[in-house]
């Protein structure tokens, strides 16, 4: 109960709002690790220096004790003062890196020593309560930050399709002599979307594009016949009708030829290989600039090819 009460805390005092400067009551101290064994040397020195009355003693004892004070205000210092901006990539696919950027920001350049941490912590999937997304991420990432503007990008690895939180992210530094710890957290509150690995089958491409080659039996208009016009291409149905000579032109379908992926036809019964086999396909029109468009049983897009629309098309799989 009180763990829940503690996280629910710091899910509304770190989350992600927008570019934020780290402030005081933003920034947590405290010891860390090697540091409590500090303390267990501070506190012999000052009860051998009491008992004996040596003033040696108790003078090694304050001069330490000063020592971790002063790495509590240098590691506070590591942090306060930092501007955060956090920029995720808008949908990701299944078990290809998901990248999460921060920029950070200071006021003078200075070096710091800062550690970027994000735990292993699963999510469920949206369309099945019993399936889990998860992130193969139990990282940590040194960074000396020494400019005034500089990013860190740390990649994610999500291994299912469908609703993606991302976990939170930890920054913190253990400067000057990692007996103390200052950190602070990165909630983003926004859930994003994976869309499902692409899956090569036996079918190849051609099987459900067009060749591009003209079809000469899309008639499109007479015009009058000009000398050079070959005898072959006169409209002899209107010449035999006293009406003149003209020449049949054909429309040349290279340039209108789309691919149109539709979910009914993949040569699959499971769902998801089908959204596999339809992603494996949508790639493979990004890769030639072939127009093509997405037909799922509950939505379908226009025809297009380029960035924005290949993120609509990745969003609309992940969300199937």
């Amino acid at each position: 109960m009180l763990r829940e009460r503690f996280v629910r805390w710091l899910h509304l005092r770190f989350r992600y709002t927008g570019i934020r400067t780290l402030k005081q009551n933003e920034v947590l101290v405290f010891i860390y690790q090697q540091g409590f064994l500090y303390l267990v040397l501070i506190l012999i020195t000052f009860i051998a220096g009491v008992n004996y009355a040596n003033n040696l003693i108790l003078g090694f004892c304050f001069l330490i004790s000063a020592i971790l004070c002063i790495s509590f205000y240098l590691s506070f210092k590591q942090l306060h003062g930092v501007s955060l901006e956090v920029i995720v990539d808008e949908v990701g696919k299944v078990n290809e890196v998901f990248k999460v950027k921060i920029i950070l920001q200071q006021a003078q350049a200075s070096a710091k020593y800062l550690n970027f941490k994000i735990s292993d912590i699963k999510h469920p999937k949206l369309n099945n309560t019993d399936a889990k997304n998860s992130v193969n991420a139990s990282q940590i990432q040194s960074v000396l930050f020494q400019e005034k503007q500089q990013s860190v990008e740390i990649h994610l690895m999500p291994d299912q399709r469908g609703q993606f939180q991302i976990p939170p992210i930890q920054i913190y530094s253990t400067y000057p002599l990692g007996l103390v710890r200052a950190w602070t957290y990165i909630y983003l509150t926004e859930n994003y979307w994976i869309a499902p690995e692409a899956k090569a089958f036996s079918q190849n491409f051609q099987h459900y594009s067009n060749t591009g080659e003209p079809d000469l039996d899309e008639f499109k208009e007479l015009r009058n016949f000009k000398s050079g016009d070959s005898l072959q291409s006169i409209s002899w149905k209107q010449a035999a009708r006293g009406q003149g000579l003209f020449v049949k032109q054909f429309e040349d379908l290279v340039d209108t030829h789309v691919m149109q992926i539709e979910y009914s036809k993949m040569p699959s019964g499971d769902h998801e290989e089908k959204l596999s086999f339809m992603m494996e396909l949508v790639d493979q029109c990004e890769q030639s600039q072939t127009p093509y468009s997405v037909i799922l049983p509950h939505a379908q897009t226009e025809n297009g090819v380029g960035e924005r629309h290949y993120i609509q098309v990745k969003t609309l799989l992940a969300q199937a």
